[in-house]
């Protein structure tokens, strides 16, 4: 998956070094919209952090253990949505995603996701695709559920973002549920 052309004009396109001041800048403008939900948001302080960000994504992409793509639209990087991993002995992984609050309400994050999951099903063969989301974070959690994913259970106070714990609705799609 090099690129791949969304709906509506946006693509994926896998991350480059060369992304690295671009993402930097997109996470700094979203910070407040993304650190409610980003446990990671803290964390990126410069863009050397958004490099190795990038360059932890390369190395997934050479161990074939997943791969994190840009969201682009207008020749703008819009948001990330890739694989956490790929549990190759289950058949299984995991997506997660983010979009600059300028770029949302267009239908861009669900066509992205749904490549994902087009993907892992198709071209990799996997058995399960699962998607965790913050309870309270009514967007996130559309995404999944406007997909078709079923709703499996709520992992109580499972993530830290910042000085709290959030729940996490769990969702989860396997290969005989896909439309």
């Amino acid at each position: 998956m090099l690129r791949h052309d969304l709906p509506g004009g946006a693509f994926l396109r896998l991350l480059e070094e060369s992304d690295a001041d671009e993402l930097y800048a997109l996470t700094d403008r979203n910070r407040v919209h993304l650190e409610p939900w980003m446990p990671w948001i803290p964390a990126i302080r410069a863009p050397d952090d958004t490099l190795e960000f990038i360059r932890l994504t390369r190395r997934q992409v050479a161990d074939n253990d997943g791969l994190a793509t840009a969201i682009v639209r207008d020749g703008a990087i819009v948001g990330v949505v890739g694989y956490h991993r790929v549990d190759w002995a289950n058949r299984a992984t995991s997506i997660g995603y983010w979009l600059s609050a300028d770029a949302q309400g267009r239908g861009t994050m669900t066509e992205a996701v749904r490549a994902l999951v087009d993907h892992a099903f198709g071209a990799w063969g996997l058995e399960r695709v699962e998607i965790a989301a913050a309870v309270d974070n009514a967007r996130s959690r559309a995404i999944p559920e406007r997909l078709g994913f079923r709703q499996e259970g709520v992992r109580r106070r499972a993530e830290r973002v910042g000085d709290r714990y959030v729940d996490l609705a769990i969702y989860a799609m396997i290969a005989a549920d896909r439309p």
